[in-house]
């Protein structure tokens, strides 16, 4: 599995967790986000890791900022992108087992890191059921070819 991982500004500290769980689990990264502490854009961020998702280049991206709202409203923009924000572990797990989610968004303000390291880790280790749920998935993309 590889992971493309960004966050804007404020979303650093737990991006710092997300990537000690992703060297944890031995799982390739890369990380695209901002290095800085002055404010800068969310779209700037999220939506080239979504595009660089959609294309088959990453297999999971996770995106973090504030909130997490930015990042998952400008990476859903993109075609083939299912985002997910998820400020806990039941929809994390969820999201993967139900949606196939393909990116994860977080918010810092939101939670702390240790639960952002549960999150990225149940994100992560879960699969996608298929079943009923891949017919769901289906009119999802069927809707975004129009």
């Amino acid at each position: 599995m590889k992971v493309i991982l960004s966050a804007d500004h404020a979303g650093t500290t737990i991006r710092n967790e997300v990537k000690k769980v992703l060297e944890e689990m031995n799982i390739e990264y890369e990380d695209t986000g901002c290095s800085c502490e002055a404010s800068v854009d969310y779209p700037d961020y999220a939506l080239p890791a979504a595009e660089r998702v959609a294309s088959g280049e990453f297999d999971r991206g996770i995106l973090i900022c504030g909130t997490g709202i930015g990042m998952s409203i400008s990476a859903n923009k993109v075609k083939g992108i299912r985002c997910a924000l998820v400020h806990d572990v039941f929809s994390a797990k969820a999201t993967r087992e139900h949606n196939d989610a393909n990116i994860l968004a977080m918010g810092e303000r939101v939670i702390g890191a240790g639960l952002a390291r549960e999150i990225t880790k149940a994100f992560l280790e879960t699969e996608f059921e298929g079943g009923r749920h891949e017919r769901r998935v289906g009119k999802i993309t069927t809707y975004e070819e129009k």
